[in-house]
């Protein structure tokens, strides 16, 4: 039980990880909650224990957790064509979850903050009782919201696209300049374009984001083996402790030509974009952080709600883009045989250093302070 504590900001958030779902959510809301106790708020969190969560890592990071039921018996209230396209990753129906969301909370809270694809203002308005204001972070701007802040950190998003599902008086933090990024990136970020002054291809880094349930990490070191690239010396493999195809990876990585490493769970990720000098990576909120640092890029859609951000990459001119998997050979082999290179990389560089600073949690922070005072 959640019980009133000190005169501090009590905020709450609402968010999971799974193999399905991916990591992405639960560490940016890890960003933001540490930007948040930072400032002497206090943070806990509510989550399922899918498999593949990260409630360990959420507690080992110095937040209470919450832990609600894997599996809901009963009823579902709703199943019908208004329902959140991602309804199954919640693992019960919305009422269901905001009832065990209300149990464990013994006083109204300052804050409830909600990053989950599978809720929307049902389970929204349900929850009002519970706190002062709702704040929202969301990427598809596919279902209708109820809440005091918005927050959608992709790329080329504008208020139009929230026309009409979230309320008049919402306040929306939109685009990269809000992406919820760790500090470190806004620390590495120097040290990293001082390094995009003379490109050469000498370290790849391949991130497939937490999970890669399909292996694409795998697919890239079979087109990496087999390309001709005389000045690269080392590829870094980076996957999340619960990855399904890891030990298969490291297996692969062993029987590489060029010196290749995998990491699994690193904290340091930061100082790896920035000793890269290209990285090959998911569409995710990875992009974002990639940008921070001005890393050229391969970006790979490897899920639905990537498509957005590939697109706007591929027409800021800040990366290359694969959008469909199924050319994922021929087109990155094309790129690294057809493309010059040092040229392409100094591009990219410049132009996806100029998409964000990495000070987006501070922006976001000064914002919900403002609305609460």
């Amino acid at each position: 039980m959640i019980e009133n504590g000190e005169k501090r900001m009590q905020i709450i958030i609402r968010t999971d990880a799974s193999v399905e779902i991916g990591t992405g959510h639960v560490m940016r809301c890890l960003t933001l909650a540490s930007g948040l106790a930072e400032g002497d708020a206090e943070v806990r969190f509510l989550c399922r224990a899918h498999d593949g969560n990260l409630i360990d890592l959420i507690k080992r990071s110095g937040f209470g957790v919450e832990v609600l039921p894997t599996r809901t018996l009963g009823n579902l209230r709703s199943n019908s064509i208004s329902d959140p396209v991602h309804e199954a990753w919640l693992g019960c129906d919305w009422y269901s979850d905001s009832q065990q969301c209300r149990s464990v909370l013994s006083h109204k809270i300052d804050w409830l903050i909600v990053d989950h694809y599978a809720l929307d203002h049902r389970w929204e308005r349900e929850m009002r009782s519970t706190c002062q204001n709702i704040m929202v972070i969301d990427d598809l701007a596919d279902r209708a919201h109820d809440c005091d802040v918005l927050l959608d950190q992709s790329m080329g998003r504008t208020a139009s696209d929230y026309l009409d599902i979230v309320g008049t008086k919402t306040r929306m933090l939109l685009g990269p300049q809000y992406a919820l990024l760790r500090p470190e990136f806004a620390q590495w970020r120097a040290t990293s374009l001082a390094r995009r002054q003379s490109p050469e291809l000498r370290h790849i880094l391949l991130t497939m984001g937490g999970v890669d349930r399909n292996n694409i990490t795998e697919r890239v070191l079979t087109v990496l083996h087999r390309c001709r690239l005389p000045t690269l010396e080392k590829i870094t493999v980076v996957m999340g402790p619960h990855a399904p195809w890891l030990d298969t990876v490291i297996t692969a990585a062993a029987d590489m030509k060029i010196q290749t490493t995998v990491l699994s769970g690193v904290d340091n990720m930061a100082e790896l974009m920035s000793s890269c000098d290209l990285a090959i990576g998911a569409g995710g909120t990875a992009t974002l952080e990639r940008c921070s640092l001005g890393v050229p890029s391969v970006l790979l859609v490897i899920a639905d709600n990537q498509l957005n951000i590939a697109k706007h990459m591929a027409n800021s001119n800040a990366a290359f883009s694969i959008c469909d998997l199924n050319a994922l050979e021929t087109s990155l082999v094309a790129f690294l045989a057809n493309f010059e290179l040092s040229n392409n990389m100094a591009t990219y560089a410049r132009n996806s250093a100029d998409i964000l600073d990495g000070s987006g949690v501070v922006r976001t922070i000064e914002n919900l302070v403002r609305h609460n005072a």
